[in-house]
């Protein structure tokens, strides 16, 4: 057993029900892994998921980025063999908001040298749903497509992994945001009345094949209903209700083919986070009691990046 300190929601209230707690790590089996964590990544779905328990206590939190204290007889991680002491990055695990946590080995990967420790925390969640909406709307090669929420984590995981399969993308973002989407590849719209004639005149004339939705507001589920007939290239994963209303896809990484997806992706966005071909912008960084100010900041929705919770601060 390994003592360490965990947040975990004791009810679906939402922030006021989050607690920091003392647990003990049950020392790792085969094919498991115990983690130091170093950094924790914060996400929307990690207070959605909570406010949606029933079950309680809740560990919350589905990426980390630490080093291996302790491993399993006989155990690889999912890149290879491993040692204690080598750093390590793990994503869909339950609980990463800790200090340290036993999980299993497939969910661990090696953290390469050329990606900081933040960054690490906070690339597969995004970076995975990113992915997944590009295969769910069938994206493909010279095709332009609209993506609402573009300055957000997921929003800019989704610009530079379609400008690296040579997609084009409009994106819709706030006033403040649009020289962001345009540094990652995307050309920017701002959101607000009459955003479908907006997008209309940025395509210049080029059809709109598919629209992505990061962001969940009626606005922008109108508007990609107005741009793309084939209702079946639109996606959300910000918008359940009105994708089973009007008939299109909500994705979620709980379904099995985008679970399925997601686990196969995680090594190559690795791969290209490594090489510096997918950026991890960091918003803002906070020390491992401030979890729940952390989740305030990625509720608002403008936290600029990714934000991550420290747990040497």
């Amino acid at each position: 057993m390994t003592p360490a300190r965990r947040w975990v929601a004791l009810g679906p209230g939402g922030l006021d029900d989050f607690a920091l707690t003392d647990v003990d790590v049950p020392s790792p089996a085969r094919g498991e892994v115990t983690i130091e964590v170093t950094a924790a990544g914060v996400n929307p779905a990690d207070l959605k998921h909570a406010r949606a328990a029933t079950d309680f206590p809740l560990p919350i939190g589905y990426e980390v980025a630490g080093r291996i204290v302790a491993l399993g007889p006989d155990t690889e991680i999912g890149s290879g063999a491993a040692a204690v002491g080598d750093e390590v990055l793990a994503f869909r695990v339950s609980g990463g908001y800790a200090t340290a946590l036993t999980v299993p080995a497939e969910k661990v990967f090696a953290r390469p040298e050329t990606l900081g420790v933040d960054e690490a925390a906070g690339l597969l969640l995004a970076g995975t749903t990113a992915a997944d909406m590009l295969r769910a709307a069938r994206t493909a090669r010279d095709e332009l497509i609209v993506l609402h929420g573009a300055s957000g984590a997921v929003g800019v995981a989704v610009l530079q992994l379609a400008r690296l399969r040579g997609i084009r993308v409009i994106g819709t973002a706030g006033r403040r945001s649009c020289e962001r989407v345009r540094d990652f590849g995307g050309l920017p719209v701002t959101y607000g009345p009459g955003v479908p004639d907006r997008i209309r005149a940025a395509a210049n004339g080029r059809p709109i094949a598919a629209a992505l939705d990061a962001v969940g507001t009626d606005e922008a589920v109108d508007a990609s209903l107005d741009l793309v007939a084939d209702r079946s290239r639109i996606v959300t994963i910000a918008a359940p209700r009105r994708a089973a209303a009007d008939g299109f896809r909500a994705l979620g990484g709980r379904q099995p083919e985008s679970a399925e997806f997601r686990d196969a992706v995680r090594s190559n966005l690795i791969r290209l986070a490594a090489d510096g071909d997918l950026v991890v912008p960091i918003g803002a960084v906070f020390g491992f009691e401030q979890a729940r100010e952390a989740l305030r900041l990625v509720s608002d929705g403008h936290a600029g990046g990714k934000v991550i919770l420290r747990t040497d601060r």
